[in-house]
C-alpha cells in the first residue's frame, strides 16, 4: 500500500504545487488560461495502479483537458465575475449523458422532479429560512447535508420518491459534489420575494427552478448565466463541446460499472484550478505578500507532514484526513500567533452573518459559503491544537499536534520569513493583526487552505478504488463550527439519513 499512499501524496502535491506556484509567478498579472497549463499538465500525469479504475482515473483527467482546451477555443481569459462558475457546467452535461444511455436513470429523474412539487410545503419552509437566515452561516452549496444546504433538501425530498437506491444516490451526488447548475437552494425565492411576490408566488418560482436543474440541467445553466450576465464565453457552445469530448469518457465509465454518482463528481471537481483557482482574482488576492506567503506556508505544512507519516498509514483515508487537518491545524497556529482563536472568529463571522442577512435580503445565496468552509477548518484546527497545548502543560516542549496517530509538523510556518516578520507590511511597532488581516482575505477564498485541489486529487484516488460506491455526498458529521459554537441546528442536519 505504501505505493499506493505515495502516488496519492506526488499527485496531489503536484496540483497544489502547479497552481501555488503559478499564482506566485503570476500575482499581479493579467490572467489568460494559458497560465493554467501547469495544472494541466499535472493532471495528465495521473495513473491507475493497483485496483484502481482507470475509468475514473480518466474522468478527472479528461475532464481537466476538455475544460481546458474548450476554454481555450473560446476566450484568453475570464472575468473574476465569472471565475466561480467554470466548475459549474461539467455535471449537467454529464447528467444529460446518462439520462440518455439509461432510460430507468432518466425515469428515476422525472420521478424526482414531480416529487420537487410534491414538496411545496418543504421547499416554502427551506426557502423561507434561508432567506431569514434561520439556520446562521450557510454553504448552500455544500458537499456534506449540513442544514440549509441544497443536497439537505435534496434529499429529504428523494427520502420521499418511490425510485431505486442507487438513482436517488446518483441525484443527491449531483448537487453536492457534483456541481449541477451555479444554483443554490433559496435564490430565486429571495428575489421573488423582495421584487413584490407574494411568499406562496415565491415558492411556485423556486420549485419551477429546481425542476428545471434536473429537466433541462443544461439550459438551465446556460440561463443562469444569461441572468447573471457572464460574459467571458458562450455557455451553450462551451458546454456542447465538452460533451463531444467527454461524452467517449462517460460511457467508459458506465461501461466499468462506476457509480452514477461518482460519474457525476468526478468530473466537476477537478477543473476548478483551471481559470478558478488560477485565475485574476486569485493573482489580483495574492498582490499581497502576507497572503501569498500564507498559502505557501501552509503549503509546505501539509507536504511535510504527508510525507513525515509515509510508512505509518494505516488507510488511504488517513492520507486524505491528514492532508485537511494539517492545514487546519496549520490555519490556526497562524491565528494564535497574533492572539486570535477559532471561537473568536467563529463568533464574529457569525454575528456579520446575521447583520449581513440584514443589510441584503437577496444577497447571492451562495455569500458566505467560503465564510463557512474557513470557520470549518480553523474549529478543526483549534481542537488540533488545543489538545496538543494541553498536553504540553507548559513544559515549554515543542507543539507538536496530532491528526489521529500522525503528528502535523508547523515548521515550515516558523521557518517562513514573511509570516514571521509582520513588521515588515504594517506600522513595525504595532504589527500584531496584519497575519489575521491575511487570513481574512483568505476566509473568503480558502480554497488553496483547505486545500481543494488536494481533496481532489485524492478522492479522485479514493474513488477509482471504490468505484461502485457513491463518494458523495460526505455521509458524517462535518462538525461545522457554527453549529457546535453559536447556533443551534444541529437537529437539522440530514447525515444520518442520508439516502
Amino acid at each position: 500500500m505504501r505505493e499506493l499512499y505515495e502516488k496519492m501524496i506526488n499527485e496531489a502535491m503536484a496540483a497544489q504545487r502547479a497552481d501555488v506556484e503559478t499564482v506566485k509567478a503570476k500575482r499581479g498579472q493579467k490572467f489568460v488560461i494559458e497560465d493554467t497549463k501547469p495544472y494541466v499538465d499535472v493532471a495528465k500525469k495521473m495513473t491507475a495502479i493497483g485496483n484502481q479504475s482507470q475509468a475514473v482515473i480518466d474522468l478527472h483527467k479528461d475532464s481537466v483537458v476538455a475544460h481546458y482546451e474548450v476554454l481555450k477555443g473560446l476566450t484568453t481569459t475570464v472575468r473574476p465575475e465569472d471565475d466561480p462558475f467554470v466548475e459549474h457546467y461539467q455535471t449537467p452535461v454529464v447528467l444529460e449523458i446518462l439520462k440518455e444511455q439509461d432510460d430507468a436513470f432518466a425515469k428515476s429523474v422525472d420521478k424526482f422532479v414531480q416529487a420537487i412539487a410534491d414538496a411545496e410545503a418543504l421547499i416554502g419552509l427551506e426557502s423561507v429560512r434561508h432567506y431569514g437566515g434561520f439556520y446562521g452561516p450557510t454553504c448552500v452549496v455544500d458537499f456534506a447535508l449540513m442544514p440549509g444546504s441544497t443536497s439537505n433538501v435534496v434529499n429529504r425530498v428523494l427520502q420521499k420518491t418511490d425510485i431505486p437506491v442507487e438513482h436517488k444516490r446518483a441525484i443527491l451526488a449531483a448537487k453536492s459534489w457534483g456541481m449541477n447548475t451555479s444554483y443554490g437552494l433559496g435564490d430565486a425565492f429571495a428575489k421573488a420575494l423582495e421584487a413584490g411576490d407574494t411568499p406562496a408566488e415565491a415558492t411556485k418560482k423556486e420549485i419551477a427552478i429546481l425542476q428545471k436543474l434536473y429537466l433541462e440541467p443544461v439550459e438551465a445553466q446556460a440561463e443562469l448565466m444569461d441572468d447573471a450576465g457572464m460574459t467571458s464565453f458562450d455557455p451553450r457552445k462551451y458546454m456542447a463541446e465538452y460533451r463531444r469530448r467527454m461524452e467517449p469518457t462517460v460511457k467508459a465509465a458506465i461501461d466499468d460499472g462506476v457509480h452514477y454518482g461518482n460519474i457525476l463528481t468526478v468530473p466537476a471537481y477537478s477543473v476548478g484550478d483551471v481559470a478558478h483557482h488560477i485565475a485574476q482574482s486569485t493573482f489580483n488576492m495574492c498582490k499581497d505578500d502576507v497572503v501569498m506567503a500564507t498559502i505557501e506556508a501552509v503549503t509546505n505544512v501539509m507536504e511535510a507532514t504527508l510525507r513525515k507519516s509515509l510508512d505509518a498509514y494505516k488507510s488511504y483515508w488517513d492520507v486524505l484526513n491528514l492532508a485537511t487537518g494539517s492545514s487546519a491545524a496549520a490555519a490556526e497556529y497562524l491565528l494564535e500567533l497574533d492572539g486570535f482563536n477559532a471561537p473568536m472568529v467563529v463568533d464574529l463571522l457569525t454575528k456579520r452573518f446575521h447583520n449581513y442577512v440584514q443589510v441584503y435580503p437577496s444577497r447571492g445565496a451562495a455569500a458566505e459559503l467560503h465564510n463557512c468552509d474557513f470557520m470549518d477548518m480553523i474549529y478543526r484546527g483549534w481542537k488540533i491544537l488545543d489538545k496538543a497545548q494541553r498536553g504540553a502543560n507548559g513544559s515549554g516542549e515543542e507543539l507538536v499536534p496530532m491528526v489521529g496517530k500522525y503528528p502535523v509538523d508547523l515548521s515550515p510556518l516558523r521557518k517562513n520569513e514573511v509570516l514571521m516578520n509582520p513588521q515588515w507590511y504594517v506600522y513595525p511597532a504595532c504589527a500584531i493583526t496584519v497575519r489575521f488581516a491575511a487570513l481574512m482575505s483568505l476566509a473568503d477564498y480558502p480554497c488553496l487552505l483547505t486545500s481543494e485541489p488536494i481533496t481532489a486529487t485524492m478522492m479522485t484516488n479514493i474513488i477509482a478504488l471504490e468505484k461502485e460506491t457513491a463518494a458523495a455526498p460526505v455521509r458524517a458529521c462535518k462538525n461545522c463550527a457554527s453549529a457546535c459554537l453559536v447556533d443551534r441546528r444541529h437537529p437539522y442536519c440530514q447525515w444520518r439519513e442520508a439516502v
